[in-house]
């Protein structure tokens, strides 16, 4: 196990290749830095955390009260009440998504990640989403799995090789990316049949959620609503095994 000093205080690598802060100083410092910051868990009663608290709930970080049993797995007893799990990832922006498209003289190719909460979801969509050649993934900050270890792992690495942007507001995010040029297909039972859309030129995917789809919000800012035929007893596809249908399908009018 290495363990380094940093932000005043202690970043521990965990078996799982996960990196943890710990200590009030040390988080509140790389919160202040706007590091990368996965989960925040606050042990269960403790005082003078508010700072912490507000800082990452700010800027979208999921806070968890944690139990004393749960800290001292993650970084031992000295843990001062407070520890912070780090990005497997550093996220870029919307702009570094459109401007690797640009880069590669090819309309954008944009995955959208609408509130995909089952890490290995993600990590399958990250991951098929390279091998497809996207141009990047977007994800929101809130309600949604994180670019974690375990995400990292079932992407099979390729969450080091995409842009992964995670963003305050998905209907914004997509209403810009509209006023760039690019056609905003959603993913829902009751849409068009794959086989009657065109899928050439600039566009992002949107794939809802496990259990409840496109948001409604997401699914009315959507250009056009795509459906997959579906000839079985079983009226629905896992959220991963459906992005990639849809974005082999894309594939073919690149």
């Amino acid at each position: 196990m290495q363990i380094q000093e940093n932000y005043r205080g202690i970043i521990m690598g965990t078996a799982s290749n996960e990196e943890i802060i710990y200590g009030k100083n040390a988080v509140t410092e790389a919160l202040k830095a706007e590091k990368p910051i996965d989960t925040v868990f606050v042990l269960k009663g403790a005082q003078g955390m508010n700072q912490i608290i507000a800082l990452a709930k700010k800027q979208g970080i999921v806070v968890k009260d944690a139990g004393e049993d749960k800290l001292k797995a993650l970084c031992g007893d000295k843990h001062g009440g407070v520890a912070a799990a780090l990005s497997a990832v550093s996220y870029c922006t919307v702009e570094d998504i459109l401007a690797n498209a640009e880069s590669k003289g090819k309309p954008p190719f944009i995955i959208i990640c609408d509130e995909i909460q089952d890490p290995h979801n993600l990590g399958a969509i990250i991951r098929t989403a390279e091998a497809a050649g996207a141009d990047g993934v977007i994800i929101p900050k809130r309600r949604s799995a994180t670019v974690n270890p375990t995400v990292f792992k079932t992407s099979a690495g390729a969450a080091a090789w995409i842009k992964i942007a995670r963003v305050s507001n998905l209907v914004d995010t997509i209403k810009t990316l509209k006023k760039h040029g690019v056609w905003v297909y959603g993913a829902e039972a009751d849409g068009t049949p794959i086989d009657k859309a065109d899928l050439s030129g600039a566009l992002a995917l949107v794939i809802g959620s496990e259990g409840f789809g496109l948001g409604k919000l997401v699914k009315e800012n959507c250009d056009v609503v795509l459906s997959l035929p579906m000839f079985g007893k079983v009226n629905s596809l896992n959220a991963s095994v459906c992005a990639g249908i849809l974005m082999y399908e894309a594939v073919k009018y690149r």
